[in-house]
């Protein structure tokens, strides 16, 4: 399949997990508050302006990304949840920070380093998702075997770019973000 498709496929399940976010009743964000203290916590650990930060968030994020490309063979369930657990949590965060806030502070809050995160996220599971539906078919399919070296291959440079991606998008949110939300 197309890689193209493997993005559109992973950018229609990060807007599933939206749409649940956005639909999650109040009860589930009272269920989450030990883990949203945690996070408020975690944030004023890191603090914005350091070099800890950015090293800090972009360690989270390819590890996480390489993760979930290691464990992609595994029926691509890796992949698939966290698109789609990310989307939930980005709709669901940003509905209560909304309704604490403004629409505005969201904005401003994701929109510098999610212009490139994002994309690079996306890029990222795709490879993931392309690499453990090749695995998969492999595993049935002996004459497909041969796909399986050259998938690797292919969706280790996309991986690799959107692990290079996650650089800038630290750096961004961790100067030029709390800039825009103070």
């Amino acid at each position: 399949m197309n890689y193209r498709w493997w993005i559109l496929i992973a950018i229609v399940l990060f807007g599933i997990g939206i749409a649940f976010g956005l639909a999650a009743p109040a009860s589930i964000v009272s269920l989450l508050s030990d883990e949203l203290a945690a996070l408020e916590e975690l944030g004023e650990v890191l603090a914005p302006f350091t070099l800890s930060t950015v090293i800090f968030i972009f360690l989270k994020n390819a590890v996480a990304l390489l993760l979930s490309f290691a464990l992609s063979p595994i029926f691509c369930l890796v992949p698939i949840l966290a698109l789609a657990v990310n989307g939930w949590l980005v709709a669901l965060v940003s509905t209560i920070v909304m309704e604490e806030k403004s629409l505005g502070f969201v904005l401003a809050g994701l929109l510098p380093h999610g212009i490139i995160e994002l994309p690079a996220f996306f890029m990222g599971e795709a490879a993931a998702l392309s690499f453990g539906a090749m695995a998969v078919v492999a595993l049935f399919k002996k004459e497909r075997r041969n796909l399986l070296l050259p998938s690797l291959k292919q969706n280790l440079k996309y991986l690799s770019l959107a692990v290079a991606l996650f650089l800038p998008a630290a750096v961004i949110e961790t100067y030029v973000t709390p800039l825009l939300i103070t």
